[in-house]
């Protein structure tokens, strides 16, 4: 218990110190500790009377009256083998020659309902309980409930015997939520309508830009149904069914003052969408041009020694992160193919990218061919090349700096070096693509945060790009770099993973106050840390220094920024990350900086002067370790600042979670308005329709061109298709009552691509809200029906009491001797209408059965495809057809 009151001692005199630092502002009264917290020696005596339990794996010597033994036995391998006729056969096993009592444990309320369900498919029903004790004290044979088991075992004395999900299946719900987050598709991150507020622009593919009203609930044919509510110019309103939510996004090119708002039923947004079309395929066919370009020319197919691979990955001293592996997969993956590569690493500040980096280099490295690293500071040359120095320091590999921290004669006998072929990777800022650098065998090129190069450097990399493999990383690509990535032409990994104990940095928005400055930098001095305070105007920055050190008599204060003579500011960064001094005044020259761990508190003042981009980097440079880190955005009052500066403060403030970097960049896109794919244009057809529609556009464009077909300008984007069974099926307001949450869930149901992300989602959400009431089931259970439709061409399915029809698109997908078949045997049930409608006359009373007979007839008409995993018998989507 020592450690315990260490720590409230610390606590303690913190908080006395905070509150006597603010107790005399008159504007803002506070509390006192001893009204909020109880005191050390209370809290210290309360927990002294309660009772305590210690566990020992064996009785401890001397142990008293109080100990309770409790014989157990392991239990057999039970795992499930999902190939096999009866995959649970290990388990009903088990339970046949079981005698005593059995409880299933599932870790929460929705994968128990999940596991109830795979038991009942091998015929297994098992009633659930409240918890342990409602068991104990119940007779049931077998049950299920929730509780956190690793591992199943038996109590013999007792009789009973405890199976956790784990023991059957091998996934872990915990470990896969915690390790293994979905993966962070890009396209979702910017389509999905999470930060929709009332009033917000949002793109509908049929009727245009409108503003989001709300949801509501009309009764529609004697069901209720929810409908999102958009309204139009001149006031009209447009009420979509959530059903219908895949056709709605967020609008992102412009602001909300400033994007377009469309008038329903005038020709305006079908000339828009006409013209955006038309774009995108000039678009395509010039990107089309470049990829023809790198593809005709052909890559080099890397070819290394598995074991020397290895080997150097084992030397990564940290464990990878589940992102940080795909993209290391998808990067190793491109260099053994026989395509250039152009892959784009999206990762926060700190993520493992640069490992990511070094295993592309050691790769390339080992053919012989040499690897250039480009950066965007001197400073970070600095720090890569005492990186890679490290990394490679075992291995026959001569890594060189070319950089202004390096004499001439260094300089010059490292490019003669580098075109003898005896330099295998070399490290500096953009200098290296100027004509007086001349290789020997360039294979890679690395660039680091290629947003902070300029144009022209931009387009020299876009020619270098058609010859070498190019490998960019960036913690907030540019809405350019984004607007590649996104349609295709570019590859993108995105880690999102934190490193094990990493924390979000806390981030504040403030005016300049004396007492705020001095309160944060002095909790971090107090706790051995250090500060970067961030201003960017090098006429002031030696003022500003000299009120720090008023404010702060006992801190360590130095400068650094730009215009100070190399090897000065070297000198200064490298005692700062010795800790010689404890705050440093800087420009933002540290945004590409090097790492310093100790440094996790970061003031930026003057924060509605600098960019997303860069306010993010700088919020990166604090948070290195498994340290809170705290970033402080000084700012003037708001009616000083431009809407704009407004804006990217409110979108940093708001994302301080750790991984945002791509959803940051997406509203990037919005403040400044969506860039255009090839040139600087910052305008376009882009701003008209929004950005999600325009990508879709394109890739539309892109898949026909490659096709050999001409682009269809005219023809809408996938609609999906409309499913109704005048059912209620919808997210009840008395179950889900936040308008934005059910808003929210709407959408992620509606973008679901297949039933395993259905199923997913149902699991979250039985977990976040409760158990789903019967037309939330009905919900699910309708879009599984959707997916499977959409699978099979069929436009449209209605069902009603007494029957129903199945409309079929152009190129329906079906089975024909199946569709046949129906008819002839029952053609009193079935009936075809021409080429494109099947009406069926069945009864079905109830939401069950309806949805069971669309399932049916669904499988019927997709004869030969694969069969239905669902407990319910719900198709499972089919490969989509292109049309």
């Amino acid at each position: 218990m020592a450690g315990l009151d260490e720590a409230l001692d610390g606590d303690w005199a913190q908080i006395g110190e905070r509150y006597e630092q603010r107790r005399h502002d008159r504007e803002r009264p506070l509390l006192t500790p001893e009204s909020l917290y109880l005191r050390p020696d209370e809290l210290r005596e309360r927990l002294n009377a309660l009772p305590q339990v210690y566990l020992h794996e064996e009785a401890p010597e001397g142990a008293h009256g109080g100990s309770i033994r409790h014989p157990v036995t392991g239990l057999p391998d039970l795992r499930a083998e999902p190939a096999a006729a009866r995959p649970l056969a290990a388990l009903e096993s088990l339970l046949a020659d079981e005698a005593g009592r059995v409880l299933f444990l599932a870790e929460t309320a929705g994968r128990r309902e999940r596991l109830m369900e795979r038991l009942e498919q091998a015929d297994l029903r098992v009633p659930a309980v409240a918890d342990w004790t409602a068991f104990v004290a119940g007779d049931a044979p077998r049950a299920i409930t929730t509780g956190p088991l690793e591992r199943g075992f038996r109590l013999t004395e007792a009789g009973i015997t405890l199976i956790p999900e784990a023991a059957l299946f091998a996934e872990r719900a915990s470990q896969r939520r915690r390790r293994e987050r979905p993966e962070r598709d890009p396209d979702t991150i910017i389509r999905d309508l999470t930060d929709l507020s009332v009033g917000a622009p949002v793109v509908h593919e049929d009727h245009g830009v409108g503003r989001y009203i709300g949801l509501q609930t009309l009764n529609v044919g004697g069901v209720d149904t929810e409908f999102l509510t958009l309204e139009y110019a001149g006031g009209d309103k447009l009420y979509v069914p959530v059903a219908s939510l895949h056709l709605v996004s967020r609008y992102t090119g412009l602001d909300t003052e400033h994007a377009p708002l469309h008038r329903l039923g005038s020709e305006q947004w079908d000339r828009a969408r006409r013209k955006a079309a038309e774009r995108a395929r000039d678009v395509a066919a010039e990107l089309l041009d470049i990829y023809a370009r790198r593809a005709a020319r052909g890559g080099h197919a890397y070819h290394y020694d598995p074991e020397d691979y290895r080997r150097f990955a084992e030397q990564f001293p940290f464990e990878e992160t589940p992102d940080q592996e795909r993209a290391i997969a998808a990067v190793v993956n491109d260099l053994a193919s026989e395509q250039p590569m152009d892959r784009v690493v999206c990762g926060d500040v700190g993520f493992g990218k640069t490992e990511v980096a070094m295993r592309a280099a050691f790769i390339g490295v080992q053919e012989g061919h040499q690897v250039a690293v480009m950066v965007p500071t001197t400073l970070l040359a600095q720090q890569h090349y005492q990186n890679f120095s490290d990394r490679f320091a075992d291995w026959p590999v001569r890594v060189e700096l070319l950089s202004r921290f390096r004499s001439k004669k260094e300089q010059n006998a490292v490019l003669a070096d580098l075109a003898a072929g005896k330099v295998d990777i070399v490290i500096g800022t953009h200098k290296l693509l100027q004509s007086s650098v001349s290789y020997h065998n360039l294979g890679l090129v690395i660039l680091d945060e290629e947003h902070r190069f300029g144009v022209r450097q931009k387009e020299q990399l876009k020619g270098l790009r058609a010859s070498v493999d190019v490998l960019t990383l960036t913690a907030t690509p540019i809405p350019r770099t984004l607007n590649m990535a996104l349609s295709g032409m570019r590859d993108l990994s995105i880690i999102a993973t934190p490193p094990a104990r990493r924390l979000a940095v806390k981030t504040f928005v403030s005016e300049w106050n004396d007492a705020l400055i001095q309160e944060a930098c002095l909790r971090e001095l107090h706790r051995g840390g250090q500060v970067y305070f961030l201003h960017n105007d090098v006429d002031s920055i030696e003022r500003v220094a000299r009120e720090l050190t008023e404010l702060l008599p006992d801190a360590r204060v130095r400068i650094a920024h730009g215009q100070m003579p190399e090897r000065e500011l070297e000198r200064v960064m490298l005692d700062f990350y010795h800790q010689r001094f404890n705050i440093l005044v800087c420009t933002t020259i540290i945004e590409s900086g090097i790492d310093v761990p100790s440094a996790n508190t970061i003031v930026i003042n003057r924060a509605d002067r600098l960019g997303l981009a860069q306010l993010h980097q700088l919020r990166g440079r604090v948070g290195r370790s498994h340290h809170r880190a705290y970033a402080y955005l000084l700012a003037p009052p708001r009616r000083s600042m431009t809407a704009d500066a407004s804006k990217r403060l409110e979108a940093i403030a708001a994302h301080e979670d750790l991984g945002i970097g791509f959803t940051l960049a997406s509203h990037d896109l919005e403040i400044r308005g969506a860039g255009e794919l090839l040139g600087e244009d910052q305008s376009g057809q882009m701003q008209e329709v929004g950005f999600s529609l325009y990508t879709e556009l394109l890739e539309r464009a892109v898949r026909d061109i490659r096709a050999g077909r001409e682009p269809a300008l005219d023809r809408p984007l996938n609609q999906g298709t409309e499913v109704d069974l005048r059912i209620a099926a919808l997210l009840p307001e008395d179950y889900l009552p936040d308008v934005h949450t059910r808003l929210v869930q709407y959408k992620r149901i509606a973008n679901a691509s297949d039933t395993e992300q259905l199923r997913e989602l149902q699991v979250e959400m039985i977990d976040r809200f409760g158990l789903l009431p019967q037309p939330a089931k009905n919900l699910f259970r309708v879009t599984e029906l959707k997916l499977a439709a959409e699978g099979l061409g069929i436009q449209r399915i209605e069902a009603g009491p007494g029957g129903g029809k199945i409309e079929f698109g152009d190129r329906p997908a079906v089975d024909p001797a199946a569709l046949v078949r129906l008819v002839q045997e029952q053609p009193a049930v079935y009936r075809l209408e021409g080429q494109e409608r099947l009406r069926f006359n069945r009864e079905t009373e109830d939401a069950d059965s309806r949805i069971r007979e669309v399932e049916a007839l669904l499988q019927t008409l997709g004869a030969g495809k694969p069969s239905p995993s669902d407990d319910r018998g719900a198709v499972e989507r089919p490969a989509r057809v292109e049309s």
